[in-house]
Order: structure tokens, then sequence, then C-alpha cells
């Protein structure tokens, strides 16, 4: 199959640029389908999948391989040291950024990955409140969590800001979210949030596949992971001195690896234990998959899924942006993740 030029001048000749997404769980073939839709269209992939950010972490993570990243252009890949702090507001930031610099060279944004927090906030304009961690202040009310108990902080959060103290419930992080942002801006995080107008015409694909299909695929793929080097490449990163309190190693596929390495685990129970985790995280996937009525589902063990999608993203191009405006369009609540 050949590259088809996008419908008009280019995607500049819209009045909202067109981006298409492909979600779906862990396994399902996003990556594939990304690469298989950038060759046919010109298009260019930015990454939303928040382990893809981490260097150094690729077996486990299943990133897109050399060749499929030499034969299309990737962005939000491997930008990341393993103990780098990263924020959601900071990849909205980014992803939007790299959106505008496709679409300024006439090429589809295609925005692939499995972490629904960072399409959503790319994809309906979230408003995140722009403020940085705050160690001191984060370990101060950590502190005061451990010897009064969550009660109390969930108390002064809910005389300070009672919208916000009814989304977070009894999550402490999220707690502690709001009242930093609080004791930095003097403002209640339930007023710097929210959603803008969307921002792009977006086709969004929901990869799918039946639950004993993709339990088999994950399966395989821990496998094939544990034989291409996983075990060494774990041990390897904590050689060259990369701490097993890194953000990165919590990802899925290292963290379980962890016990092995400190002769608490056998190397088998740890694969288990990567299989379990990871169709217990799908799960988390789904719900959202379930939850979003803008995804058009594709099953991907029927055997024309490629097509299919093909098929769509080729009609989406050619059609006109149906709400120019982007207030129309329905969407999720703002989840909860935000806080």
């Amino acid at each position: 199959m050949g590259r088809e030029r996008i419908p008009g001048d280019s995607n500049l000749s819209h009045p909202r640029p067109k981006v298409v997404v492909i979600a779906g769980p862990t396994g399902v073939g996003k990556t594939r389908l990304g690469v298989a839709l950038a060759q046919r269209f010109q298009g260019e992939v930015i990454n939303a999948d928040s382990r893809y950010l981490y260097r150094g972490f690729t077996i486990g993570t299943a990133k897109p391989s050399p060749d499929e990243q030499a034969g299309v252009p990737h962005h939000l890949i491997d930008i990341l040291a393993p103990d780098d702090d990263f924020s959601l507001a900071r990849f909205q930031k980014l992803a939007n950024a790299a959106i505008a610099d496709v679409t300024r060279r006439g090429h589809l944004p295609l925005l692939v990955g499995g972490t629904p927090l960072y399409i959503n906030a790319v994809i309906e304009g979230w408003r995140i409140p722009q403020v940085p961690p705050h160690p001191e202040i984060r370990s101060r009310l950590e502190t005061e969590a451990e010897n009064l108990g969550i009660e109390h902080l969930a108390a002064r959060l809910a005389a300070i800001d009672p919208v916000a103290a009814e989304r977070c419930g009894v999550n402490l992080r999220r707690i502690i979210r709001a009242l930093e942002i609080h004791e930095v801006t003097g403002e209640r995080m339930s007023d710097l949030e929210g959603k803008g107008p969307r921002p792009y015409d977006t086709l969004e694909i929901g990869l799918t596949a039946p639950r004993d299909w993709l339990h088999a695929a994950i399966d395989r793929r821990v496998d094939d992971q544990i034989a291409g080097g996983l075990v060494d490449e774990a041990r390897g990163l904590l050689d060259t001195g990369v701490s097993p309190d890194a953000p990165a190693f919590s990802s899925i596929g290292y963290r379980q690896l962890l016990p092995v390495f400190q002769d608490d685990m056998l190397l088998p129970d740890a694969i288990d234990r990567i299989k379990y985790d990871t169709r217990r995280y799908v799960r988390h996937q789904q719900t959202w998959l379930r939850a979003n009525k803008r995804l058009i589902r594709i099953d991907v063990a029927e055997p024309d899924w490629l097509e299919r999608a093909t098929e769509l993203t080729r009609a989406f191009l050619a059609a006109p942006d149906p709400d120019p405006s982007g207030r129309g369009m329905e969407s999720p609540d703002l989840q909860r993740e935000t806080l």
C-alpha cells in the first residue's frame, strides 16, 4: 500500500488540526496500527504511554522497535532519565507542541498509547494547575497524615475546597496535591482546573480483543520479553546506578523483578506476577475504554481490523470538522486522576 496525502492542502487547512487517536489495553496492537497508519497517511506518532518516556526501560515497556521508529517519526519517547519526575501538565504541553510541529509540516499527528489520562488531557483541552511539586510541602503533609490520620487532612481540604475534597475522597495523594496547590497559589484547585474547548478534530480508535485472546497475547509478550533479555536489562539498570525507587522502576515488568535480585523471590514466580499485574492493569484500561463514548471500537481478533482502521482514517481525513468551535462535543467528566 502506498502513501496517501491528507485531503486538502494540508492539515493546516482545517479549522482545528485533525488528530487520530489510537487507544487500547496493553498488548492489543496499538504500535502496529500507529505505524501502519503513519506510513499510509504521511503521519507521525506522538507517544501517549507514560512508560515510553523513560530512557533505558525498553524491553519491559515494549517500546516501538528501532526499525519502527526509523520508518516513522516518533515523538516523546526516551525523553526522561529514570529518576525524573513528570507531571500531567508537562505531558500535555509537550504533546500539544509535538502536534503543532507535525501539523505545521502538513503531516498527520497520531496520538498513540495506553495511558488514558494523557490522552484525555490533550484531546479534551484540560486546564491543569501549573504548580510544580514541592517536596517539602508534601513531606510535611505526609507526616501530618501519619500522626493525625488522613481524615484530618481531608477535613482541612473540605473547609478550603469542598469540591476538590469530594473528588479526592480518602485518597491521600490527591488530598495532598489539592492542599499543596492551595498553599502555593492561595487558590482552590477546583477553580483552576476544568476543560476548555476541544482543540482538535479527532478520530478516536479504541482497539479491543476478547478476554482470552488478550490474556494469551499478554502471556506471550511477557515470555518473549524474558527471552529477549528483560532480566538482564533490569539488572543492568541497577548496576549503572538507577535507584530501585526511581519512578521508572515502578513500571510493570521491572518492579516485579526487584525481589528476584534481592533473593526474595524466584524468577518463575516473578514472571507469573508480571502477567497477573499486566492483566489487572488491562482491566483498568478497559474500564476507561468502555466509558469513553467517542471511541470507535475495533476488535483486533477480526481478520480485517487493519483495513477497517485504514478506511475509518481515510473517511475522517476527507470529512469537514463537525464542530469547528470544539465546544459541542460531549466528553467524559474530568477524571479524578487530575488531582
